[in-house]
C-alpha cells in the first residue's frame, strides 16, 4: 500500500512559484524542493518535467482554453459573433497570463526556453487561430486573404489592450472591452468579409 503524501501539490506549488518569482525559470529544482520540504525525486513523482512545474506553479494552463474552442467553431454559427466571443475569451486569458510573465521579467528572470522556440506556446495559439482563418475561408465564410496576418492584427491587438490595462491600471479606457473588441472585429470585418455587409 503506498503511503500517503505528507505533502500536497499545493504547497510543492507554492514553493516552485515563491523560487520562480525569485529566481526565473533559472532557479534549481533542488532549492524548490528544500523549500517545500520534501527531495528532489519527490518532486519529480508529481510533475514530469520542470517545465511543467514552472506552468501549474505560475497558473498558465498548458494549453490556451479558447484554442481548444475554435475547432468546435468551423463552419458553425454567426463567424463575426464567433471572432467577437473568442476576442472577449482570448482577453481573460491575457489577463490571467500576462502579469505573471511580466512579473518574471521585470525582475530580470528567466522565462522557460520554450517561448523562444519555434513551437512555443504563443506560436502555437497563433498557428491553431491561422489554422482556424484557413478553414474559414476554405468554406467561403471569408474572403481570400493572409491568415497568419489576421490572427497576428487580433492577437496583437487583443495583448495590447490588456498590456494596457497593467501599465495604466488606475486610468479609465477609452472604451469598455466589449466595445473595444467589436469595433477590433468590425474593422478587421471589413477586410475579411466574404461581401460586404
Amino acid at each position: 500500500m503506498p503511503r500517503t503524501p505528507k505533502i500536497t501539490n499545493e504547497q510543492i506549488l507554492d514553493a516552485a512559484r515563491e523560487i520562480f518569482l525569485e529566481q526565473g525559470f533559472g532557479a534549481s529544482t533542488l532549492e524548490i524542493a528544500q523549500k517545500a520540504g520534501i527531495s528532489e525525486a519527490s518532486i519529480f513523482k508529481r510533475f514530469s518535467t520542470k517545465e511543467e512545474l514552472f506552468f501549474a506553479s505560475m497558473g498558465i494552463p498548458e494549453k490556451s482554453p479558447w484554442g481548444k474552442k475554435l475547432d468546435t467553431l468551423v463552419g458553425k454559427g454567426n463567424l463575426k459573433q464567433n471572432l467577437i466571443d473568442m476576442s472577449l475569451e482570448i482577453l481573460e486569458f491575457n489577463r490571467q497570463v500576462m502579469p505573471r510573465l511580466m512579473m518574471l521579467r521585470s525582475r530580470g528572470n528567466l522565462i522557460p526556453e520554450m517561448f523562444n522556440r519555434a513551437d512555443s506556446r504563443p506560436s502555437r495559439d497563433l498557428k491553431t487561430f491561422t489554422n482556424f482563418l484557413e478553414r474559414e475561408i476554405e468554406n467561403g465564410r471569408l474572403r481570400s486573404c493572409d491568415p497568419q496576418t489576421i490572427a497576428m492584427i487580433l492577437l496583437g491587438s487583443l495583448m495590447n489592450y490588456v498590456f494596457l490595462e497593467h501599465i495604466h491600471p488606475t486610468e479609465e479606457r477609452p472604451t469598455d472591452e466589449l466595445l473595444f473588441v467589436q469595433n477590433l472585429i468590425e474593422i478587421v470585418w471589413q477586410g475579411i468579409s466574404p461581401t460586404q455587409d
